[in-house]
């Protein structure tokens, strides 16, 4: 199977983004929502983000409007939110689908790589992770109650 990394995604201004920008670095993607109780998470991603960088790893957000309608805003609006709000300096890509007819091709792969609890493989909320290694391999998914912080050792582990 081919790489993550050889995929595209589309780009908070509309446009088309190669995932091949990350190739060879460890990545944490994850589906995000600016108005869910795990919103905060974007603190721990961005914590994540800052001391693993220099190391090679990446945070790459999808935000996503599917659960109980908690992504309203357009990509515009939400990368401000990011930005003031938590200061995110990671990607924040366009909002997508996760799961169903239109579930962006990234996250059916994601899914079918790493599935869920019982080989679910439907995303059940927002700020699913998906941990994926420098060969764009996703090797673990956690659920969204796990905290960025709790996903360190595995990091730590893929650099």
């Amino acid at each position: 199977m081919t790489p993550i990394t050889d995929m595209s995604v589309r780009a908070a201004d509309g446009g088309m983004a190669s995932l091949d920008t990350w190739r060879g670095k460890v990545l944490l993607i994850v589906n995000t929502a600016s108005r869910c109780g795990f919103t905060p998470q974007y603190e721990g991603l961005g914590a994540l983000h800052r001391e693993y960088g220099p190391r090679g790893f990446e945070v790459l957000a999808f935000p996503c409007n599917q659960f109980g309608a908690q992504e309203p805003g357009s990509d515009a609006e939400i990368a401000t939110f990011c930005a003031t709000t938590y200061d995110v300096d990671f990607p924040v890509f366009a909002k997508i689908d996760v799961n169903g007819a239109h579930a962006d091709p990234l996250f059916d792969r994601l899914k079918a790589e790493a599935p869920g609890v019982l080989g679910s493989k439907a995303i059940k909320w927002n700020f699913t992770k998906f941990l994926v290694d420098r060969h764009g391999r996703a090797v673990n998914r956690y659920a969204p109650t796990t905290r960025p912080e709790q996903i360190r050792p595995d990091i730590e582990a893929l650099l």
